[in-house]
């Protein structure tokens, strides 16, 4: 499923939050295969004619009747049927490690148990900060922010995000990222974590970047701060995560988004890319690619993370570009304070009810993702 390694690497520049050049340069056979791995990453795959096949005589798919594309044949351990990783409802990101049971034996896929819509419930998840006298935060009204949109817009500045103006919304909102990361086992997690036998924070160095981060300014450290502070205290994102029958769960605009908006930083467990070879996750992202492969690292946001995980990736080989079309964000490595971070960032004006997609490989087409929906 690794596909061909390529002899050279693109990497995304960008001078400005929304201008960027592209830099070739040349990595190590390691980085390339990992960096290829990496592109199959999001869940959402189906069959391409341009992709290599092989006929089975022994096995054949459940759903589609066809033994092709063989790699990505799965055997259930209980019936012994195959299916292809495409073929299931949602469909597969991997080949899973382990055992694996059909959806007949499995029961088949439910539409996930929602996370119940108590205020409390949802408080304690996501442990919003309380005021002094007790209260939730969560509960008061948003202030409307007055001036300095269209300045910014002009000095082309990072956007904190809208909040939805009733507290009743922000908590359906939230809700909707606690279904998922229950039924997910994943832990909230907001800030990139550190864990023993994993990548140390002393590791995160931007000075050891090679070529793909921008630094981020003052003004724009602010406005990251900002939308933090306001996650803290419950003004959530205006986001719904929603369970969709072939790319399961995935995230939708719940109101406009300004273009250069700040919509979430990318967030998980920091570990060294050299680790993470056989690391079979379906949303690694690169957060440090430094000139000494030995430490490289990358954000795994299968155990602690936040709504980042389930913004879906595009397929840029559809006919007429149609995947790049429906690309509205993109992942940006930015210089902090001397540390490195990833930010999705609107790159147009989103529409309430528009799903969000973003494109892991930038503008260059070397990386397969024909597989992505």
């Amino acid at each position: 499923m690794e596909g061909k390694i390529y002899s050279m690497m693109t990497y995304l520049i960008f001078s400005s939050p929304i201008k960027c050049q592209v830099t070739t340069v040349f990595c190590s056979p390691f980085l390339l295969q990992m960096s290829l791995r990496n592109s199959f990453r999001k869940r959402t795959r189906a069959p391409t004619p341009s992709q290599s096949s092989r006929d089975s005589d022994s096995v054949l798919c459940e759903e589609c009747g066809s033994g092709t594309y063989d790699d990505l044949l799965l055997l259930c351990d209980r019936c012994d049927n195959g299916f292809h990783t495409f073929c299931l409802r949602p469909i597969l990101p991997t080949i899973p490690n382990g055992s694996w049971f059909c959806p007949n034996c499995s029961g088949g896929q439910k539409k996930p148990k929602q996370f119940p819509m108590i205020q409390t419930k949802i408080v304690d998840f996501f442990r919003i900060h309380r005021s002094a006298d007790g209260n939730e935060i969560i509960g008061k009204k948003k202030r409307r922010r007055t001036g300095g949109l269209v300045m910014a817009k002009k000095k082309r500045k990072l956007l904190a995000f809208n909040p939805s103006e009733t507290p009743e919304r922000r908590l359906e909102q939230m809700a909707s990222l606690a279904t998922a990361l229950t039924a997910t086992r994943t832990d909230f997690s907001n800030e990139l974590t550190y864990r023993f036998g994993m990548a140390p924070r002393s590791s995160n160095l931007s000075r050891l970047e090679h070529g793909g981060m921008q630094v981020l300014s003052k003004e724009d450290t602010e406005t990251l701060s900002i939308c933090k502070r306001m996650i803290a205290r419950g003004e959530w994102p205006p986001l719904m995560v929603v369970f969709d029958s072939l790319e399961g769960f995935t995230v939708e605009a719940d109101k406009p988004i300004k273009d250069l908006t700040i919509v979430t930083e990318y967030t998980g467990d920091v570990d060294y890319l050299k680790n993470r070879e056989h690391y079979d996750g379906d949303s690694m992202m690169t957060l440090l690619s430094a000139k000494d492969a030995s430490r490289s690292l990358v954000i795994c946001p299968d155990k602690r993370s936040n709504i980042a995980r389930f913004v879906s990736g595009i397929n840029n080989h559809t006919p007429n570009r149609n995947g790049r079309k429906k690309q509205n964000l993109k992942c940006v490595r930015f210089d902090v304070d001397g540390e490195c971070r990833a930010l999705l960032i609107a790159i147009r004006d989103i529409a309430k009810g528009e799903r969000l997609y973003y494109d892991y490989n930038g503008y260059e087409q070397e990386y397969p993702t024909e597989h992505f929906v």
